[in-house]
């Protein structure tokens, strides 16, 4: 039963008409729809003309991406792959299903002949509302679709609130140019129909209590059609087509790469996606001008260094492989939840501040292995190799690399050349910092493509004396009091 003969690879191409970054529907949401609606074309007649749209850099405008393909494609994993490595952005996936309509009694009585792929078995004109609202910065409660009674839930919304990127995913949700106009990206997800057919019996029998013979006789009548004359002509409006869904990795990553550039992150994290700034809070920039004040007491230096170290080293964690675990709680239930990576290793770059991290991390983490390499600097030029102490099978771990500040990041790639020649991957480091240099990442990252940086702060510059401006100061002498 295939549904297309033509196989496509991965490509992006671009829309047939205006693509625009970002629509602003302010007063548009104080009145109701049109009643009319007849010709979608006039169904905000009062809406600010689409060519106005704001542009990409535009503040304040979430990033949204439309996520369309045939029934059972794969369409909610490239979502939820899309979500996972998106990880320092506020994230929310509204799915079209939310918004069908509820069946009528007469409807109910004959559900078999009712066809759920056509366009208008959906509320639209709710959908249009909601993304709207999510647009402008507002929260939205979402409808909840029981699908075995064919009805939504009366008493219970999903409530959606105003994020970086919005993700809108359904069928149907290219057939509607009221709706695409509002996606700064389009992507169709291409998936053998055998495939997905195999994929819809699964999910409908086992999620949705129909019978296989219900399934495949719907399918048969309503979705395969249904596909041929809406879906599938829509894929035409798709800025990228992913064959294969979420099997496609390199696909995945390079829209993660293209979204983030749109959202403006850091330029170095524009050019370095293996670079990570803790994200910036008014409490964490708080602490930054704190520790930053030449006049504050020691106490308060060490208190607030600790507190920004515990982020980076927290964040850094995070970066390292999982595994599911489950355990049994004191109420006699079982929790399934994730197991830290064992094989782990911290290495110092050692200078006067190194205890300091290493400090946090054994506090933080439990069993971890400590190492030490110590590097003679004598200003901009010196990468003489004075000392070190790994681990024997550092080769086999996953390497947290410490240093609080990085400057030119001469120490730092001699110390990361010594883990690899010890047998360390390059992809097994995460250097972990409390401020970075812009000179400093771009020595490192150049070099080291595939290790991660986490820092929280990301400086100016380094000045003539290699000193990192603003700064901190020399970090070992005020957390330990020496410097006077």
């Amino acid at each position: 039963m295939p549904e297309e003969t033509t196989s496509i690879d991965y490509v992006m191409e671009a829309a047939s008409g205006p693509h625009f970054s970002g629509l602003r529907l302010d007063g548009l949401l104080s009145s109701p729809p049109s009643s009319n609606t007849s010709s979608p074309a006039h169904r905000f007649s009062s809406a600010p003309d689409l060519s106005s749209a704001l542009s990409p850099d535009s503040l304040n405008q979430p990033f949204v991406i439309g996520v369309s393909g045939g029934t059972a494609s794969g369409k909610t994993t490239v979502c939820d792959m899309i979500i996972q490595q998106l990880h320092d952005h506020r994230v929310v996936l509204v799915n079209q299903d939310s918004f069908y309509r509820g069946l009528r009694p007469e409807e109910l009585e004959r559900v078999s002949e009712y066809n759920f792929d056509h366009p208008d078995a959906f509320d639209t004109e709710q959908l249009l509302e909601c993304m709207g609202k999510l647009i402008a910065g507002q929260s939205v409660q979402v409808p909840i679709y029981d699908f075995k009674k064919h009805q939504r839930c009366s008493d219970s919304f999903r409530q959606v609130n105003a994020s970086d990127v919005i993700i809108l995913e359904g069928i149907l949700v290219f057939h509607d140019q009221d709706v695409r106009d509002l996606m700064n990206m389009k992507i169709f997800v291409d998936t053998d129909a055998d495939v997905r057919l195999a994929r819809r019996i699964r999910r409908d029998t086992v999620e949705r209590g129909r019978d296989i013979n219900s399934v495949l006789e719907q399918y048969a009548k309503f979705v395969k059609p249904a596909f041929d004359d809406f879906v599938l002509p829509s894929k035409k409006y798709a800025d990228v087509i992913i064959p294969r869904g979420g099997d496609n990795h390199v696909a995945i990553d390079l829209i993660v790469q293209h979204i983030r550039t749109k959202l403006g992150q850091h330029d170095l994290c524009k050019i370095y996606p293996n670079v990570y700034v803790i994200q910036s809070t008014f409490q964490i920039r708080g602490m930054h001008t704190l520790i930053r004040d030449k006049d504050i007491s020691k106490h308060d230096f060490v208190f607030y260094s600790d507190r920004l170290i515990r982020l980076v080293v927290e964040h850094g964690l995070g970066h390292l492989p999982f595994t599911e675990k489950q355990v049994v709680t004191p109420t006699g239930s079982v929790y399934t939840g994730v197991d830290f990576c064992k094989k782990l290793c911290g290495v110092s770059i050692v200078r006067s501040d190194h205890s300091v991290l290493i400090l946090k991390l054994e506090l933080f983490t439990t069993g971890i292995k400590i190492g030490k390499i110590l590097i003679h600097r004598d200003g901009d030029n010196g990468k003489q190799l004075i000392y070190e102490k790994l681990p024997k099978d550092i080769s086999e771990r996953h390497v947290l690399l410490l240093d609080p500040v990085l400057a030119t990041g001469n120490s730092a790639n001699q110390a990361i050349e010594l883990l690899i020649q010890k047998g360390v991957p390059e992809s097994h480091i995460i250097f972990l910092n409390l401020i970075s240099a812009p000179e400093g990442i771009h020595c490192v990252c150049k070099r080291f493509p595939s290790l991660k940086i986490v820092t929280s702060e990301i400086d100016v510059a380094l000045n003539d004396e290699f000193r990192v401006i603003p700064g901190l100061g020399e970090f070992g002498d005020r957390y330990f009091g020496t410097d006077d």
